[in-house]
């Protein structure tokens, strides 16, 4: 578990604050204010891919699923995961996993206390028999389920993250889903520095191609438009003008089980 310590960047205070939120500190401040400096669309790719995330559960309701598990969910920002999820299905049971106990007490005093279909899990992503352990008291993971890994696996390497994300999914019931999302680094100057600044002071974090994106689906199927930019997946409306080619992007995919 993690031990908190305001000193201490985190990665979901970062967030947080590059989003406009308020649960932060002057370390998280500090240096997502150096990030911004460096990549000024790293706030834009933030909202574009809870935007993503808002769609995609919105998605899997429609086609059914009442059962979300949202994993490294961070701290709430609107639209929450249930928030999403129940405006298609009043009755959708949500499980938050996250190992910030910022983070965990915001979630259980804002969000899972006094409703029984909303749960909280400390836990640590990598332990995933602990943290599918803990979902089991508001999940039926013997009924369909969506499993979100939102902005999480840049954070792992390659091989971690699908060996990661197969265990989960091995444990989810046919008809279940993934919805992923990834921070696609920019090939540039700029774009190295942001890695490594945000690397030393928060975590590793790992720029994935897109053939090692995909292979974090596989035995899945990917559904239309299969992977592709935030901002592209099932957008309904008209996209604004593309960001630079040089830039950093947030490259999405949600599959099923069969």
């Amino acid at each position: 578990m993690a031990k908190f310590d305001p000193n201490t960047p985190s990665i979901a205070r970062v967030y947080d604050y590059v989003l406009g939120g308020k649960d932060n500190f002057q370390a998280d401040r500090e240096l997502a204010r150096r990030l911004l400096d460096l990549i000024p669309l790293i706030a834009e790719l933030a909202l574009e891919n809870r935007q993503f995330l808002a769609r995609a559960v919105t998605w899997a309701a429609d086609e059914g699923i009442s059962q979300f598990i949202d994993l490294g969910c961070g701290l709430p920002t609107e639209p929450n995961t249930d928030e999403s999820a129940r405006a298609v299905i009043a009755g959708a049971r949500v499980a938050y996993v996250d190992n910030d106990p910022i983070v965990v007490n915001h979630l259980r005093a804002l969000l899972a206390n006094g409703n029984p279909g909303v749960s909280v899990v400390h836990g640590d992503v990598r332990d995933a028999a602990a943290v599918l352990d803990g979902v089991r008291a508001n999940i039926d993971l013997s009924a369909p389920a969506c499993l979100i890994v939102g902005y999480l696996l840049h954070f792992f390497t390659a091989g971690d993250a699908r060996d990661m994300i197969a265990r989960y999914t091995a444990a989810l019931a046919p008809g279940s889903c993934l919805v992923v999302s990834v921070l696609q680094a920019a090939e540039s100057e700029a774009g190295e520095e942001s890695l490594t600044m945000y690397s030393s002071k928060a975590a590793p974090v790992y720029s994935h191609p897109l053939p090692e994106i995909a292979g974090f689906f596989d035995g899945l199927e990917l559904v239309p438009p299969g992977l592709v930019q935030a901002r592209e997946w099932r957008p309904g409306r008209e996209l604004p003008s593309p960001p630079p080619r040089d830039s950093h992007h947030v490259v999405v995919g949600v599959a099923r089980k069969r």
